[in-house]
């Protein structure tokens, strides 16, 4: 395979969950920004902070639980 359709090959790769179970570079690239995205859309930031909440559903602190990051490893900060 030539470097061209390599990089044609890598540039048309989309997330799919069995990347969370791969160990390559690609696989393990897009699972990291699925899980960016996903925190931006469930917290509005990539920390993966989960805000603090009273029983009603309130803002208490943006200072809460950290998304636990395990299956990232590699990862972590």
């Amino acid at each position: 395979m030539s470097k061209k359709q390599k990089i044609e090959e890598i540039a048309e790769r989309s997330y799919e969950p069995a990347d969370y179970e791969k160990n390559d570079e690609t696989s393990q690239g897009l699972s990291v920004t699925h899980e960016q995205v996903s925190d931006t859309m469930t917290e509005g930031s990539i920390d993966g902070n989960i805000d603090q909440l009273d029983q009603d559903g309130n803002l208490i602190s943006h200072e809460g639980k950290p998304l636990s990051r395990e299956r990232f490893s590699k990862y972590k900060k």
